[in-house]
């Protein structure tokens, strides 16, 4: 087998391409997909820069960028997690002070995986995944007066689409400002929404800003991963929810298949912790059990990277957008040894021409990472993001 070095030596000795050949190439297949794909390449493209001028200015974590990624590869270079759980607050809002612009610009406005049905593109995806999940909080067809909570919004796509999809009233929870203010612009940018509708606050969900039973209903999507205590948490949403409300999530978790003697499944948690944020990753045993000491009734758990999506016949696994792939009218380009590098190389250049912070090459690599690991995960079976768990608040006897 060739490494990526001698296959690319080989490559440069059998075809002789000039520095504006390439540049020509790069060129046409970026017009291509932006002509012949809904991807918007240039148009994300500009988006990110733009919002990269803003991003220093929002930060919480740290006075810049590269003080920032630097303080969050400190807080992960050792393997014991106690630290990071100690320092949650600052471990998780340096991330998405850090990951949010690349988030939106390659992901979109849900930060979350759902697998594909057969003839079902990734947008559909998304949003079926998340009205499932809304499904499971059982809100009457007055859910219009009802009141629900997101626990861990992000900017909030999954809850402007769940708010549309019930007419319920959505308060979207988060740890980072930047996120609230990026959050409430795009509600506001939202015709058929506004903040009168769904709105994001500030606030850490261990300790959340709400009163005791005041929320009809409370969900979370790939969020309460980054909790240190998962009992805490649990038993915060309880708390604020009333009696007979139900609670619905999708969990980021280690699974039966994850060995933490074989070395190579230590490897797959250890890049994702690193590259998403994360104090430690819970196994799907230690998430059920803490739901059930908070005090839920549990309706519902499973694994939903298990459930039957289509595979004979189309389906795609949650983790395909992250799979190396060599055509470069996909987003998985990046992935393969050669897109890694050119994306790297342009967020340097980015980076040389003051268009983007001093530290975005390296907050990249730390995602980039995070995405290998992700992957690995979902083809061992090792790890899950959509661990599924529904449980109810006890009802009051009658």
């Amino acid at each position: 087998f060739f490494s990526s070095k001698s296959l690319w030596f080989a490559m440069g000795s059998a075809v002789s391409i000039s520095a504006a050949d390439l540049a020509a190439g790069i060129g046409s297949t970026i017009l291509a997909v932006q002509l012949l794909t809904p991807a918007d390449p240039l148009g994300k493209t500009w988006q990110l820069i733009r919002q990269f001028r803003k991003q220093e200015k929002a930060l919480t974590c740290n006075s810049n960028v590269n003080g920032g990624i630097d303080e969050y590869n400190r807080l992960h270079s050792a393997d014991d997690a106690d630290e990071r759980n100690a320092n949650y607050k600052s471990l998780v809002n340096s991330y998405y002070d850090l990951a949010t612009l690349f988030y939106e610009w390659g992901w979109g406005q849900s930060f979350h995986f759902a697998f594909r049905h057969p003839h079902e593109d990734f947008g559909e995806s998304i949003r079926r995944h998340e009205h499932y999940l809304a499904s499971k909080l059982g809100l009457s067809p007055t859910a219009s007066n009802l009141k629900v909570v997101d626990v861990g919004c992000g900017i909030g796509g999954p809850m402007r689409n769940i708010c549309k999809f019930t007419g319920a009233d959505v308060t979207g929870l988060t740890l980072n400002q930047y996120q609230v203010d990026r959050g409430n612009e795009l509600c506001e940018a939202d015709p058929q929404l506004g903040t009168e509708k769904c709105r994001s606050v500030q606030g850490d969900f261990m300790r959340m800003p709400f009163k005791d039973s005041s929320y009809d209903a409370a969900y979370a999507i790939e969020a309460t991963c980054h909790a240190p205590d998962r009992v805490g948490v649990y038993s915060e949403i309880y708390r604020v929810l009333k009696p007979g409300s139900v609670f619905a999530c999708y969990e980021w978790c280690m699974t039966d298949e994850y060995d933490s003697n074989n070395e190579e499944h230590r490897r797959i948690k250890k890049q994702i912790e690193e590259g998403d944020g994360l104090p430690d990753i819970c196994h799907t045993s230690v998430c059920l059990n803490a739901l059930k000491e908070a005090g839920f009734e549990v309706l519902d758990a499973r694994d939903m990277a298990d459930d039957d999506y289509g595979a004979a016949k189309g389906g795609k696994p949650w983790m395909l957008p992250l799979m190396p792939s060599w055509n470069p009218l996909t987003q998985r380009f990046q992935f393969n040894w050669f897109g890694y590098r050119m994306t790297n190389a342009f967020i340097y250049m980015l980076e040389m021409l003051r268009l983007a912070p001093k530290g975005t090459v390296k907050t990249q690599r730390m995602l980039q990472q995070g995405a290998f690991g992700l992957s690995d995960g979902g083809i061992t079976k090792t790890f899950t993001p959509m661990y599924l768990m529904v449980g109810r608040v006890p009802a009051p006897p009658i």
